[in-house]
């Protein structure tokens, strides 16, 4: 199986280095060079994109997640048949995926006709991520999803707890999106608008994804075009 990672985190973040783990090292790298965390889905049709070949399979977009993704796909590594993006250091759960580049990267594969997985570790601030552990479980997942049947048009969204030392192995839950906002709040200093909402005190209905993966448990959700 021929695979593409991309992330919104940069080609050096050390997710990618965890997600290159957890499929054993055999992927082709099409990835921006820089941070692109919150693009959403924005690709660039005005200007040049630059791409430096690293090395072997290895290239460094000066794009977007979707540029990548749209170059790999038709230049770089066109007979891919897997488009992976992760592991993002953050959740990407409920309305995140309207505003993550990890997860537009695997829709605009799904708009290609290729499947993809969106992975994300939530982030508790209190703990450092073990990425050796997410690399462990993104395998597991990987290993579920992969003998699932893919339905053209749908794409997977998956979001990794963040664990404390010695807590219970985390079960994989196919859920529903948390279909509630944001928290939308904001400090006024001047003219300026500054964003206070706090991502631990997002809504948590029950058996949704974000209510999943704040449980302790690996949310897995199936998003369509």
């Amino acid at each position: 199986m021929t695979w593409i990672l991309t992330n919104d985190d940069g080609i050096d973040a050390p997710g990618m280095g965890a997600l290159l783990k957890a499929v054993n090292g055999k992927a082709a790298i099409v990835a921006p060079q820089l941070p692109h965390s919150g693009c959403g889905h924005q690709v660039t049709t005005h200007q040049p994109i630059a791409v430096d070949k690293r090395a072997d399979s290895v290239y460094a977009v000066g794009g977007t997640p979707a540029d990548c993704t749209r170059l790999g796909l038709t230049h770089l590594c066109p007979e891919a048949e897997w488009v992976l993006a992760g592991i993002n250091a953050g959740g990407n759960l409920g309305a995140d995926i309207y505003l993550s580049g990890t997860v537009a990267a695997v829709r605009e594969a799904a708009l290609l006709g290729v499947p993809g997985i969106a992975i994300s570790h939530y982030v508790n601030r209190k703990l450092a991520i073990d990425w050796d552990l997410a690399a462990e479980l993104t395998a597991k997942v990987l290993a579920d999803l992969l003998a699932q049947p893919w339905q053209k048009g749908t794409f997977w969204n998956v979001n990794l707890p963040h664990l404390a030392p010695g807590a219970p192995e985390p079960q994989i839950v196919f859920c529903e999106l948390n279909r509630q906002s944001l928290p939308v709040k904001y400090q006024v200093v001047g003219n300026e608008f500054i964003y206070q909402g706090k991502y631990a005190e997002r809504d948590r209905t029950p058996g949704t994804d974000v209510d999943v993966c704040f449980s302790g448990n690996i949310a897995v959700t199936l998003l369509h075009l």
